[in-house]
């Protein structure tokens, strides 16, 4: 068999499965966008059917009005304000601890690297206790503090992964900038964080990621509906007592992913960059 018949039919076997897989990881998505489009008797009689028998749009005039004086808009406000403000810790935290373990020379360095390093092994229920205690003597509870201020204070694989980018920077260029008269804070606002684009970038979309879909922190620490984000919304949606009106909580998870696409659509190519090619370096 010639090797050019034998590469396209490897070839086109190859796409085939490809299109098939991924046609079957899709298709969730697929029937979430169309269930939103029906009532709440088809959502479970329809069964796997994707094209509604009678189209409506009540399920996404439920969403919008949301609950009592606190519709969408309102929840989305708030949980943009939780995954931006999240973000712009994460950056600041990750970006100065990790120039402190890659660049400056201090006692029990590597200690202190271990230690960090030892928490990414440590469950969230583990810590969960001990940091509500902290929040509640600091009257913090039902306030954005507790989910916002640990963005600022660090975040072991943050940090991890701004380390090893910034060990792939010549120390060269820090050593110049000594020559030249430069303090340890000009060397790094002026020569280290202009390079830091691409990992900086791979921190947002994950601390974004993280804290958009985040429901566990809520609801420990926000007790007023005006405070909580769009998952604790969506939760609210879900009443095993009266009912569970699948339809508003279908179109609500639908109007939610639209933000989390648009960031995945616009710096998806950083996330490859920052993690496999340029942020573990070293």
């Amino acid at each position: 068999m010639p090797l050019s018949i034998r590469s396209v039919r490897s070839s086109t076997l190859f796409h085939g499965f490809t299109m098939l897989l991924a046609v079957v990881m899709f298709y969730p998505i697929l029937w979430l966008i169309f269930a939103t489009f029906k009532d709440q008797l088809e959502i479970f009689r329809s069964g796997t059917a994707l094209i509604p028998k009678e189209v409506t749009t009540k399920n996404f005039v439920m969403a919008f009005r949301g609950f009592g004086d606190y519709n969408f808009p309102h929840f989305l406000k708030n949980s943009l304000i939780l995954s931006t403000w999240s973000v712009v810790g994460a950056i600041f935290s990750s970006s100065v601890v990790a120039f402190g373990f890659a660049r400056l020379e201090f006692f029990g360095k590597k200690v202190f690297f271990a230690c960090m390093i030892a928490t990414l092994m440590l469950p969230y229920q583990i810590i969960m206790v001990p940091q509500y205690v902290i929040f509640h003597r600091l009257d913090w509870i039902d306030t954005f503090l507790p989910i916002i201020v640990p963005a600022f204070l660090g975040d072991a694989f943050f940090i991890f992964l701004v380390v090893q980018f910034i060990r792939g920077i010549p120390r060269e260029l820090d050593e110049s900038a000594f020559m030249d008269g430069a303090s340890v804070y000009r060397t790094f606002f002026s020569i280290i964080l202009p390079l830091l684009k691409t990992p900086i970038i791979t921190v947002s979309i994950f601390k974004f990621y993280w804290t958009w879909e985040q429901l566990l922190q809520p609801l420990i620490y926000l007790n007023s509906i005006e405070l909580y984000p769009l998952p604790v919304a969506l939760n609210m949606w879900s009443d095993p007592a009266s009912g569970t009106n699948y339809g508003a909580l279908l179109a609500m998870g639908l109007l939610s992913l639209i933000p989390v696409v648009a960031v995945f659509g616009l710096l998806q190519r950083y996330i490859v960059d920052g993690v496999s090619t340029q942020g573990l370096k070293g």
